[in-house]
């Protein structure tokens, strides 16, 4: 009997056996399937470009704030306004020194062409008076006048002589009061210019399409220059940030695409490319609670998303699946491309 039930428990032991090493062999299959996969799941936060928009060199109070937290702006849309009495004195003071400096330029103008025709008079005098001298001195030399006759016309001679000489210096001195004047206009248009300028700065308008995320500034508040109004995000171009622990650093590269879902919108996917790696390891940011995971070193990584809905906001939580490269999979430092 013994002899018969011995070959039906070695079968069954060596059924046994083989039944657990079927078992392990499909278990280590799964487990390299699963550290092959070809999706690395990263979960983080979406962020965006943020500016805090402020005055600039103007100090006065605020007359105009028509936005709060969480509305959408345009870009040139205002975003808020400063009483402007005084930089609007300054721009009209600044036209009427224009104004003034242009009929300087025209009384200037007058003067030189008074002076001219004062010249053309004294050119006529002194040609006469040549004409009397050259005169004098043909009947002085036949003694037909006295000396003191020719010395006469020989002294109106050289007075009219003298007076074209001023006058001649009389017209180049209006002529540079001209050129003079004409600055003075060009430098009194600039003025005009930089107070204009100077009163564009009491309105502060959106410098791009986005939401306001902070208002750090109510109505009827005096603005110092740089002090902070608000702040706005520019929704049209947002990214997750998440890090990479350095097992999975080789597993990824620069321009690798990742499907990006929240749990606001479980039902969606967003489209998303890898655009940033960081060149240096630190240390898991302190939000993890666990002492174990906040020691762990890791990668900072950068993904940019599509947003055209603009339904992704700063802070929202977010998971990445990234589509690995198979060529990466041998670990290549996804830095270099």
């Amino acid at each position: 009997m013994l002899r018969k039930l011995l070959p039906v428990a070695v079968f069954t032991a060596l059924l046994i056996a083989g039944v657990a090493i079927a078992s392990f062999d499909n278990r280590f299959a799964l487990s390299f399937k699963h550290s092959a996969s070809a999706i690395l799941p990263l979960s983080g936060n979406i962020e965006a470009h943020e500016s805090v928009l402020s005055f600039k060199t103007v100090q006065s109070r605020i007359v105009e704030l028509p936005f709060d937290e969480g509305q959408w702006v345009h870009r040139g849309d205002v975003i808020a306004r400063l009483d402007d009495a005084d930089y609007q004195q300054n721009v009209n003071s600044a036209g009427a020194s224009l104004e003034q400096a242009k009929q300087q330029v025209n009384v200037a103008i007058a003067n030189v062409d008074a002076a001219n025709k004062t010249v053309i008079n004294a050119q006529a005098d002194l040609r006469q008076r040549s004409v009397d001298y050259q005169r004098a001195e043909a009947l002085w030399e036949g003694h037909a006048i006295s000396a003191h006759d020719r010395d006469m016309a020989e002294t109106a001679f050289e007075q009219s002589n003298a007076a074209l000489m001023r006058d001649q210096a009389m017209l180049v001195a209006a002529s540079k009061t001209v050129a003079a004047a004409q600055a003075g206009v060009a430098n009194a248009r600039e003025s005009l210019k930089l107070a204009e300028i100077i009163l564009s700065y009491t309105i502060l308008r959106a410098p791009y399409n986005g939401v306001v995320l902070t208002r750090q500034a109510e109505l009827g508040e005096v603005m110092l220059p740089g002090a902070p109004v608000v702040t706005i995000a520019d929704l049209d171009h947002v990214w997750m940030r998440g890090y990479l622990n350095e097992t999975d650093l080789g597993r990824v590269r620069l321009g690798e695409a990742a499907a990006i879902s929240t749990d606001s919108y479980p039902d969606r996917k967003y489209e998303g490319h890898i655009s940033s790696i960081a060149s240096q390891a630190e240390f898991t940011p302190k939000s993890v609670e666990t002492h174990s995971e906040r020691v762990t070193l890791v990668y900072r990584i950068k993904i940019d998303v599509y947003n055209p809905t603009h339904e992704l906001v700063p802070g929202m939580p977010a998971d990445a699946n990234i589509e690995l490269n198979p060529s990466v999979a041998g670990g290549k430092d996804p830095r270099h491309g």
